[in-house]
Parts: structure tokens; C-alpha cells; sequence
């Protein structure tokens, strides 16, 4: 189960390092579509928008119908909420050590905590 999840989690960060795949995900997740209404946005080759969307099929991001010659497209969530649980699991981390390192500032120095120390008060 644990090596699943980390071979979900590196595909799904992968496919989506690179900015023209998280743009053709953006699109997606407003609907299906076919390869060249993905296309028009980019400026390179049909081809090119292809080996994305195989990228993005890959780590399973996206889903393909096939209606004849027709390809279609959409979002398929379960990578995304997997590689979502993963950042909430360390927004939570930080979240609680930022939370203690406030707690212990306003301890060792009550009064600077309760005026701030923000650099409009200098000024």
C-alpha cells in the first residue's frame, strides 16, 4: 500500500512539474476535451500536446475515451486528492511548529508579542 501511494504520489508530482501540463490539467478540470482544443492555447505541434497528455495519462491524472478517430479527455481526481492529502499532512507540521515558535516568542517576550513587531510600528 505504501509503495503504491509513493509511486502515485511521484507520478502525479511529476506530470505536473511542468507548467503546459498543469495548464492543460487547469482546462480539463472545466470539462472534457479533445486534443486540439488542448492544442490552441500552446503554441507548438499536436504531436507535442500528445506526448503531455500521455505524461498526464501516465501518472493517471487524466483519463481518455476513444468514440472512432475521436480522442477525449478529463480529469480523473483520485492522484490529485492523494498528492493533496500528502501536502495537508505536512501543512499541518509546519502549521503546529509555527504555532509552538508564536507560543514561545509570546513567552519569552510578552510585551513585544502584544505591541507586534511588524516594521509599521518602527516607522
Amino acid at each position: 500500500m505504501v509503495k503504491h501511494n509513493e509511486e502515485v504520489l511521484d507520478a502525479a508530482f511529476g506530470a505536473l512539474s511542468d507548467p503546459t501540463r498543469r495548464a492543460i490539467l487547469a482546462r480539463l478540470a472545466e470539462g472534457e476535451a479533445q486534443v486540439t482544443e488542448l492544442a490552441k492555447p500552446f503554441r507548438m505541434s499536436l504531436p507535442a500536446v500528445s506526448k503531455h497528455l500521455r505524461v498526464l495519462e501516465k501518472a493517471r491524472l487524466i483519463e481518455r475515451h476513444v468514440e472512432g478517430r475521436v480522442h477525449r479527455f478529463h480529469v480523473n481526481p483520485a492522484p490529485l486528492q492523494a498528492a493533496q492529502s500528502w501536502i495537508e499532512k505536512y501543512q499541518q507540521f509546519w502549521e503546529r511548529q509555527l504555532d509552538a515558535l508564536g507560543r514561545y516568542l509570546e513567552q519569552t517576550n510578552p510585551k513585544e508579542a502584544s505591541h507586534g513587531t511588524g516594521s509599521s510600528d518602527r516607522e
